[in-house]
């Protein structure tokens, strides 16, 4: 018998990494009918004990993955100094552990990638929803791009408008190259087809909370990707 949210010819072990074979394509993507982890398999914080339906992506494979974008921004950029673009506020757990693997990877690699990391913050959901108004904080700040290899590290793309929309921003600065790394892309009846550089995960419409990622403010401090309750989403919406 088989338990909600085994992966079938996968496993998971104590830290939450997971032999995956059934779940993950060939293209990262994680199928739109798998139901994620049972709650009891792992540890978070009690007081969301009532707010999740599942562990959608534990945290180990969260940092697996990341090692292997880490290795792919290596090989694609190494030697050339870059500019670190990290958009706040749900980047920025996601930035802070890929530049970390990076680093190692500079101690460690004939190649290295001289690092600047600089911040900006994007604000376009209201509760569960992305909405056309998109607000940029620290925009005024970005005139020290110009000429400069970027790469924009995002911890979502959903309908692909946003980034489309800071990509014409950051244009304008006139940097010599743009490259953007998401952890996590959305697949949407909506979408435009925006496909970052770089991509963690391909993941179904769901509204997935954690890893920094929040609802309202809620949740950035969860260890795991999880999927909120509908109940969540009543009890924490403004």
């Amino acid at each position: 018998m088989r338990h909600h949210g085994s992966l079938g010819d996968g496993g998971v072990v104590g830290d939450g990494r997971v032999v995956v074979r059934r779940v993950f394509s060939m293209r990262r993507a994680i199928r739109d009918d798998w139901p994620g982890y049972a709650l009891d398999l792992f540890t978070y914080p009690k007081h969301y004990s009532e707010d999740l339906e599942c562990v959608y992506i534990p945290h180990g494979v969260i940092m697996d993955r990341i090692e292997r974008l880490a290795r792919n921004i290596m090989d694609d950029l190494g030697d050339h100094d870059i500019v670190v673009l990290c958009v706040l506020k749900g980047g920025y757990q996601f930035c802070a552990d890929l530049v970390e693997r990076i680093k190692v990877l500079c101690c460690n690699s004939s190649k290295t990638l001289p690092m600047r990391v600089d911040f900006i913050r994007l604000k376009s959901y209201l509760n569960d929803q992305s909405t056309e108004d998109l607000h940029i904080v620290g925009a005024e700040n970005l005139s020290a791009l110009s000429g400069k290899n970027v790469l924009i590290v995002e911890a979502i793309v959903d309908t692909g408008k946003t980034m489309k929309t800071l990509l014409d921003h950051v244009k304008a600065f006139r940097p010599k190259m743009i490259k953007v790394a998401s952890l996590l892309v959305k697949r949407v009846p909506c979408g435009t087809g925006y496909v970052p550089d770089y991509v963690g995960f391909e993941i179904a419409n769901r509204f997935v909370v954690g890893y920094a990622l929040d609802y309202n403010e809620y949740f950035r401090d969860l260890h795991h990707l999880c999927v909120i309750s509908d109940s969540a989403k009543q009890k924490y919406k403004v």
